[in-house]
């Protein structure tokens, strides 16, 4: 309970007014319902004559204890009543007020709930916002450890659990507590005695509670992984849906499924059926412990030692039961509670990772590239320590056009990666401007920046919105004109909604050339002094290829270009080509220079040569 806590202390503060509200209506539904039940006492005296004592009023200040005053006045008021007009019209007023009491206490207990709505689903919505704009703040090395499956389930499956679990148990953990201290406080009030033989049984019945819940955290946390398996599963099987059609895999895909969802339903099964127990054991415990009384006071009555009288042992039995219905719903949270924390514990995971690229306190903005960019000594390697860029120098001057080739694996995505600190650097620095830019803020220094990426990342929604995405208040205009930089407009056109035309999920409508060249005009509508270009043509054929080559030379006019390449064929006209191989650069100059030097850049060239 620990842990349930110190979650609701991160997330219910903004929620206090909701928490107060539900306390006061769950006061008053408590009090309307021990008033309702009170008047079971005068009925059974009036329609079975149990009570032939003839009362008095009593003065409130006599000296006398509170409880003998208002239970002999009461009877008396009623008594006087029933004289001036008869059993028959009493019996009707008590239960018109029963009525009322009951109605007052039904509103307040709808209120109770209606109240703690706006907490339940404002505490997800609030978690939710919350994992989404952690996952948007995490460094890319954090989800390279991590699958997308597994995020996807935290964000569904684990805050719905989250919300099933532990927000629904909130109301029960406020009204529960509110309810049994009431009717205890009664309980006690009409039989101390009795209350005492009642809390004798108590701490076997919570011991029996304990057994059933135990270890229910511990195998919701492994249904919940579980669960991440199949999702992960689900998520693989969708992005390779091409492949497994093509070797014809989809019985061994199939058997891989029914064997994850096989051992989550066996893990699942017994967790449900703990939790079952739950309602059936309270039930039963409850059933068991008024029996006791029952019988225990019923005994004392019939041989006529009891210390209260037969319908106030009545009314004493009806409170009694009353309590064992919240008692239930309390231990129905406990229950519940457990499997919710697995979850949080799962989603905690996300949000306590460590950011690790992070801002410098005194960090500036930069707003223009004016001089250089300069890698000094740099070398970097990822978490299990291999080293992947070692010793790199380079200077990048504004205007020039830089060209990275080597074999895959060489460093070079990772060497552009480190430039807007979607990684920082392990070794040396990296300055723009003779400014290390672990020392700017990282909106401004990526502002700088434009990146066209070979598998262009596109968004499921409108042409315009894909070319603005990043942009603010970007107009037609400006989204036209970028596109046709980037070669995109007469395609465009050529759709039935021109720029308004939905491009589907990761732009799937779209050809793999008109892909690219959204990305490309989305770039140029950033306009920035830096442009960054991992193979932004590797993947597509001779014709698409054409177009988009077009159109990067016109984007790349006027801007510092740092170019991936493995085609060498589109990077002869660089300014510098820097040959990358092992982490390291071997080589370095223009195309003519490396060529005629007859070493690895040669040799690359002859290869795509034959």
């Amino acid at each position: 309970m620990k842990a349930f806590f110190n979650m609701i202390r991160r997330y219910l503060p903004p929620y206090r007014k909701y928490v107060v509200g539900s306390v006061l209506m769950n006061v008053l539904s408590a009090l309307f319902n021990i008033f309702s039940f009170t008047l079971v006492i005068p009925i059974l005296n009036i329609l079975f004559r149990l009570d032939e004592k003839v009362y008095t009023f009593i003065p409130w200040d006599a000296d006398l204890g509170f409880k003998e005053k208002a239970i002999n006045n009461a009877y008396w008021f009623v008594g006087q009543y029933m004289e001036n007009h008869g059993a028959v019209t009493t019996l009707l007023i008590l239960a018109g007020f029963m009525i009322v009491m009951t109605l007052l206490k039904t509103g307040c207990y709808f209120g109770s709930s209606a109240v703690m709505v706006p907490l339940r689903t404002g505490l997800v919505r609030d978690l939710r916002r919350q994992i989404y704009d952690k996952i948007l703040c995490l460094p890319l090395g954090f989800f390279s450890q991590e699958r997308k499956g597994d995020i996807i389930a935290r964000m569904s499956g684990d805050v719905s659990e989250v919300e099933n679990s532990i927000s629904g148990s909130i109301d029960m953990l406020i009204k529960n507590p509110i309810l049994i201290i009431f009717y205890l406080s009664t309980m006690v009030f009409i039989s101390w005695k009795l209350t005492l033989f009642v809390l004798a049984f108590a701490p076997l019945m919570i011991w029996l509670m304990g057994v059933i819940g135990r270890n229910l955290k511990k195998r919701s946390t492994q249904v919940q992984a579980l669960w991440s398996d199949t999702m992960s599963q689900v998520e693989e099987t969708l992005g390779g849906l091409r492949v497994v059609k093509a070797f014809t895999a989809e019985k061994k895909m199939s058997e891989r499924f029914a064997n994850v969802t096989g051992a989550m339903r066996k893990k699942a099964s017994r967790v449900n059926t703990r939790q079952a127990l739950a309602h059936p054991v309270s039930e039963f415990l409850g059933t068991v412990l008024i029996c006791v009384v029952l019988v225990f006071g019923g005994t004392l009555i019939i041989l006529d030692h009891s210390f209260i009288d037969a319908p106030t042992f009545i009314f004493y039995m009806i409170i009694l039961y009353s309590v064992i219905n919240p008692v239930k719903d309390f231990a129905k949270a406990t229950y519940n509670i457990p499997k919710g924390l697995a979850s949080m514990e799962r989603i905690d995971r996300i949000l306590g990772a460590p950011s690790t690229i992070t801002e410098a306190p005194d960090a500036k903005s930069v707003d223009s590239f004016e001089g250089s960019i300069e890698y000094r000594n740099v070398g970097f390697s990822y978490e299990d320590g291999r080293p992947i860029l070692k010793d790199i120098n380079l200077s990048i001057k504004k205007g020039q056009k830089i060209a990275l080739v080597g074999a895959s694996g060489g460093g070079k995505t990772t060497m552009v990666d480190l430039l807007p600190r979607f990684y920082d650097v392990c070794e040396g620095a990296i300055t723009i401007d003779g400014q290390d830019i672990r020392n700017l803020k990282i909106s401004s220094l990526r502002q700088l920046m434009g990146n066209v990426n070979q598998d262009p990342i596109l968004f499921n929604d409108t042409i315009f919105n894909n070319i603005a995405f990043g942009v603010e208040g970007a107009t037609m205009e400006q989204v036209i004109e970028a596109a046709k930089i980037a070669n995109a407009h007469e395609f465009i056109m050529e759709k039935e909604e021109g720029y308004q035309t939905n491009i589907g999920d990761r732009g799937v409508k779209l050809s793999g050339g008109q892909r690219q060249r959204l990305s490309i005009a989305r770039a140029v509508l950033r306009n920035p002094p830096i442009l960054i270009l991992d193979e932004a043509t590797a993947a597509l054929d001779t014709h698409s290829e054409k177009v988009v080559q077009e159109a990067l030379e016109r984007v790349m006019s006027n801007r510092t270009t740092i170019a991936i390449a493995h085609r060498l064929s589109t990077v002869k006209d660089a300014d510098e080509i820097i040959v990358i191989d092992g982490g390291r650069i071997v080589e370095r100059g223009t195309h003519d220079s490396l060529i005629a030097k007859d070493g690895y850049y040669k040799k690359l060239n002859d290869m795509q040569a034959l």
